[in-house]
């Protein structure tokens, strides 16, 4: 699999939950895709935004997609990442 970010990084998540884990854990989260590892995620989070990532946590939903949460370091503001994105 060819590294594109673009390709990896699918689509924001906008729910209650994950505007709740931005606000209190410093942590985005992304539906990715399928075949993404957890370095690939890291290193694709951190080139489309340009921050240093701590920690990447996957799962496939129920209805077969796979989501990243993705916790960034202190010195990043994942609000910040979520305003530029158009989410807050």
């Amino acid at each position: 699999m060819e590294f594109d970010p673009h390709k990896i990084i699918i689509a924001p998540v906008v729910t209650e939950a994950a505007l709740e884990l931005i606000e209190r854990e410093n942590k985005l989260t992304f539906i990715v895709d399928r075949r993404a590892n957890k370095p690939t995620i890291k290193r694709a989070v951190e080139k489309l935004f340009k921050v240093r990532v701590d920690k990447v946590n996957t799962l496939i939903t129920p209805d077969g997609r796979k989501k990243a949460y993705v916790k960034l370091s202190p010195e990043y503001s994942a609000a910040d990442i979520a305003t530029k994105l158009g989410i807050f």
